[in-house]
Formats: structure tokens, sequence, C-alpha cells
């Protein structure tokens, strides 16, 4: 959930000349195959499992997409991605779309292009404290929480007397949680998952605190607009027939 400015993305194409263009919904259905970037460590959107394959709701989303666009669901190249990488790769034209747990945001529909939303995420807050029952119990406590993240806005406005920490990165984070630094770590819901999901002494406290919409991200500009009505058509009649309700349930993401 990390904002990413207007400039900051425009300063890494300063510096990253555009390699290719992004190719269009006639180029794919030519080249037969769609080039997705993902996130291969974020359990349970993107992650490998102990065969090292590629698993997750996002996962699933791009084998649908490649089935309706290519008629064949193993139809998809993925690209694994870094949190800073998954915008230059869609400008640069290194993939097709971006599937990589990315939040709409005023300053992002600016220089990209989105999809209907295919899954409603927002900050969380996990703790393994088990005197902490609710999000209440956590006043005047310490929470751990990454820096320049709309989840400080967030906890600012609901927890304004919870004294924040602020780290670097997840894992500093969870270092602080389990030396009893912290009493809890907020961050967006689909990662504080796949935490509770690898480490049951973590419980999460719900309701979630905020709302925000994930999309599949492409580029800006006429030539991707079939693009982007082919995969709206598709998060369309999944959401129409269940089957990202049912996806988003079976990998244990809250509803």
């Amino acid at each position: 959930m990390t904002t990413l400015s207007i400039v900051g993305v425009a300063g890494s194409l300063l510096f990253a000349p555009l390699l290719v263009s992004a190719a269009d919904l006639q180029t794919i259905r030519q080249r037969g195959r769609l080039i997705v970037a993902v996130k291969d460590n974020l359990r349970p959107l993107g992650f490998r499992d102990g065969q090292g394959q590629l698993q997750g709701l996002e996962i699933d989303l791009a084998r649908q997409l490649a089935q309706d666009i290519l008629g064949r669901s193993d139809a998809v190249e993925f690209r694994p991605v870094t949190n800073a990488d998954r915008f230059p790769a869609v400008l640069n034209g290194e993939v097709d779309v971006a599937i990589a747990n990315i939040t709409l945001t005023p300053s992002r529909l600016r220089i990209l292009n989105f999809s209907l939303p295919y899954y409603t995420t927002g900050a969380a807050l996990i703790t393994r404290d088990p005197a902490i029952r609710q999000v209440a119990d956590l006043r005047g406590k310490a929470i751990a929480v990454l820096n320049g993240t709309t989840t400080v806005e967030v906890l600012r406005r609901q927890l304004p007397d919870a004294k924040l920490v602020g780290v670097t990165s997840y894992e500093a984070a969870r270092a602080a949680i389990e030396t009893d630094t912290v009493a809890a770590v907020a961050a967006d819901t689909t990662v504080l998952t796949g935490w509770v999901q690898e480490s049951p002494q973590y419980r999460q406290l719900l309701p979630v605190l905020s709302s925000e919409l994930l999309g599949v991200v492409l580029p800006k500009g006429q030539q991707y607009a079939d693009l982007q009505g082919a995969i709206n058509q598709t998060i369309a009649r999944l959401k129409a027939n269940g089957w990202l309700e049912q996806r988003a349930k079976y990998w244990g993401l809250p509803q």
C-alpha cells in the first residue's frame, strides 16, 4: 500500500528510457501468450509453493485472463517483480499487464490504466498478544508500520493514541513484534493474511481499518483500450459467477 508519487515514477522514466512499446490485444493474440508481472513472495496473492510453483489469487486470475484472451489458461508468462519494479515493468513494455497487489489511487491513475477491481483490501493489524482481542485494545500501544505508506495516515485517524514505530521493511516489522518491541503490526490485509497462514501464533484483528481496491495495471493509451476491455469483461464475469469470491475464500483472504 505504499504511496507512489507521480514525480517518482516520472523520474524513473527519465533515467530508464522505454525499451519497447507495450503490446496491444492484437499483438498479444498473435504472440500467443500473455506476459504478466506478479509477486512471488506475497502469500496468498502470489507466492511459490514447496515445489517452486507459483500459486495464489493473482496467479489464478492471470490464468483466467489467458484462458479468455488466448483460449488456454497456460498461455501466460509470469515475470516476478519487486514492489519498486511493478510500474516500470508496465511503462517500459517489459510486461503486458501487472497483477501484483497494486491498489488504485488517483496519482497512479494519471500515468497508468486500471481494470475493474478484483479484490477489496485495506489496512489491518496483527498481534500475538492474547490480551489484545480487538482494535480498541491497541490504544496507547506501540504499532510497527512501514514508513511512507498510506497505512500511517489510516492509523493516525483510527488510533490517534497509538505509538507508531516506523520501519523500513516487513522483515523489520516482524522482528519488532517477535521481540515484543511493538504490540502489533499494521499493513495491508493481504500481506498480514499470509503471515497468519505461515505463523499461527499471529492473529489478525478485524474489521480492517480501510478499504482499497486492487486492479490489473496496464499502460495508458487508446491502443490498449481493447485489452482493457477484454480484462474488464473477464473480471466482471468472474465477479458475477462468484469465482473471485470463491478463490479469495480458498486462499483465506478476508471478505
